[in-house]
């Protein structure tokens, strides 16, 4: 069995059409994943949602399956995530800054839905994954951690924190998206794998990421794979649309 999985879309077609296009180049899946947070903050985002839909639709969803990030519950209800209280007058200027830019782009975002693209992000919100692999066993997928589409399990989380974020769940593999960068951890029974993010990736700049997982014999081979796309492209879409915030959001798609 075959299981591609990857996340964190955030409104860049053109990262998700390399993803999806280097899949098939590999050989296709049996099954594929896609972990969430897949309108906010790209100059695509209705487009990225009808793809994905299309998927998700396709063979009544028995080789897609989607599920939602916190970006996608805060563009159907509103909600933020919670910033860090100021600490002084300079860093409450960045943090109005940051509030500013932030709410911009994610309103942006909700006026080019229509309600079908809405409807869609709302029915997949709070939604996690499972499968049972034959002669391995249950592999699990969800946006940030079990339970919390905000939570955090990175590579630098210490063993003991990130066994207890995965101790209400039954399974051997986690698979994972949010933080925008790709780890495979040894948890003891648990493996941990961050699949990155195709849209806008933190840890190589311009290289959308995803994850092709090969089962066989009661093993699995994990291949994190990388495909580039045209930032510079990506920045030109945010001012041919009217984007709100061009400025912001292209300093989390180039190469630092």
């Amino acid at each position: 069995m075959r299981l591609a999985v990857f996340s964190d879309i955030h409104g860049n077609l053109s990262g998700l059409e390399a993803v999806l296009a280097d899949i098939e180049a590999q050989g296709g899946a049996d099954v594929t994943w896609c972990l969430g947070d897949l309108a906010a903050f790209g100059p695509q985002p209705a487009a990225c949602i009808r793809r994905i839909k299309a998927l998700a639709e396709a063979n009544e969803g028995k080789d897609f399956k989607v599920i939602g990030g916190n970006t996608d519950r805060y563009m159907v209800n509103g909600e933020r995530p919670r910033f860090p209280s100021a600490k002084d007058e300079e860093s409450l200027k960045k943090t109005l800054s940051e509030w500013q830019h932030f709410n911009a782009a994610l309103l942006w975002g909700v006026e080019q839905l229509s309600f079908d693209d809405y409807t869609f992000l709302k029915q997949i919100r709070g939604r996690e994954l499972s499968h049972k692999v034959e002669g391995y066993g249950w592999v699990i997928g969800y946006h940030a951690v079990p339970g919390n589409d905000e939570g955090y399990l990175t590579p630098e989380t210490p063993a003991d924190e990130a066994r207890d974020l995965l101790l209400d769940r039954e399974g051997r593999l986690a698979l994972g998206g949010h933080i925008h960068r790709q780890f495979d951890r040894d948890l003891g029974h648990w493996r941990a794998i961050n699949v990155g993010s195709v849209g806008m990736p933190f840890d190589v700049r311009g290289q959308a990421g995803w994850a092709m997982l090969t089962f066989e014999n009661g093993s699995i081979e994990v291949e994190l794979r990388r495909v580039p796309f045209d930032v510079e492209a990506v920045i030109r879409e945010f001012e041919a649309v009217g984007y709100p915030c061009s400025e912001w959001s292209a300093k989390r798609l180039r190469p630092e």
